[in-house]
């Protein structure tokens, strides 16, 4: 379960996805992913406290890239992350963002449906 937001924190959590996230899947399971440098630790950190069932991996080192990636899948994608987001997302401002989101729930609808009350 995710903790209780702001609407700054909403906002942020948003804002940095639109930015720097992607929102696909493997063929098989939707993920919500975000890779950054490891200077952005504490934002990966805040993620990490604040939806405790997603993962974050790393650091990583390869390629001369250092970097965190952080990824909400399963219960943590569909009952933590993913409603703050629908709740949040803008298709006027981020459409492209929207797209990418409004086409993961298409793909791997049957796996939506689980979750879907």
């Amino acid at each position: 379960m995710s903790v209780p937001l702001t609407d700054l924190e909403r906002g942020l959590l948003v804002g940095v996805l639109i930015g720097e996230g992607h929102f696909g899947g493997d063929g098989r399971y939707p993920h919500i992913t975000l890779r950054m440098h490891t200077r952005h630790e504490a934002l990966f950190r805040w993620l990490e406290a604040r939806f405790p069932r997603s993962r974050l991996y790393g650091p990583y080192r390869h390629g001369g890239r250092e970097y965190f990636q952080w990824m909400a899948r399963g219960p943590a994608l569909a009952e933590d992350v993913l409603p703050v987001v629908e709740a949040t997302l803008d298709e006027s401002i981020a459409p492209y963002a929207w797209e990418r989101l409004r086409a993961m729930r298409e793909r791997y609808a049957d796996f939506f449906a689980r979750y879907e009350r």
